[in-house]
């Protein structure tokens, strides 16, 4: 077997572990919680990311700021599990064939679903910041006097309130970039077999 169809093959192969692991993780750090509130975020749900009932406890939170409960069911999660098979299948079938213009198609196709996917968490996380529920709790006012808005940050850390959250890639984010990376290598390795 050509070296080439070998890295697709694993780089096809590589995006199932999507299945288990965690694609990003928000944790959320305050003086009154000695061990950090955590939120991993998988491709079918969210699950506790520190602790056992950290998705409970951020509800809790997020409820007396007037924030929605996290979502346990979204579209996302109904499509995004479909998306990976996809996605391993066209891989195998261009390894399968060994086309090297496939192995490229197919990163190129993996880097314009993963930006979508970005854009879409950024999507959620500003909906879910700033549609506050006008009856709740507390409320906090920015220095312009407008509703304060709660919204995490893509990737990086952040100040909200007393809290400093942090939000970043997690092992299956690395994963999926190192799936790309096998298939690019794979691309270039057919092109330097064809010499």
């Amino acid at each position: 077997m050509k070296r080439s169809k070998l890295l697709m093959y694993i780089g096809s192969a590589l995006i199932l572990s999507l299945f288990i692991l965690p694609l990003w993780n928000i944790t959320l750090e305050a003086p009154q919680y000695p061990e950090p509130l955590g939120l991993d975020i998988h491709i079918n749900g969210l699950q506790d990311g520190n602790n056992p009932n950290d998705v409970k406890n951020i509800d809790l939170l997020n409820h007396y700021i007037g924030m929605k409960n996290l979502p346990k069911d979204m579209l996302e999660f109904d499509i995004f599990p479909i998306v990976i098979i996809v996605m391993s299948l066209l891989g195998f079938i261009a390894a399968l064939t060994g086309k090297r213009k496939l192995f490229l198609t197919w990163v190129i196709l993996m880097i314009i679903l993963g930006t979508a996917g970005i854009y879409d968490f950024y999507i959620w996380l500003y909906d879910y910041g700033h549609n506050l529920d006008p009856n709740a709790i507390l409320k906090f006012l920015d220095e312009n006097g407008n509703p304060m808005a709660y919204q995490p940050p893509v990737i990086g850390t952040k100040k909200l309130l007393n809290f400093t959250v942090h939000s970043y890639p997690a092992s299956g984010a690395f994963v999926l970039a190192l799936s790309m990376i096998f298939a690019f290598w794979a691309y270039i390795k057919a092109g330097k077999e064809k010499e």
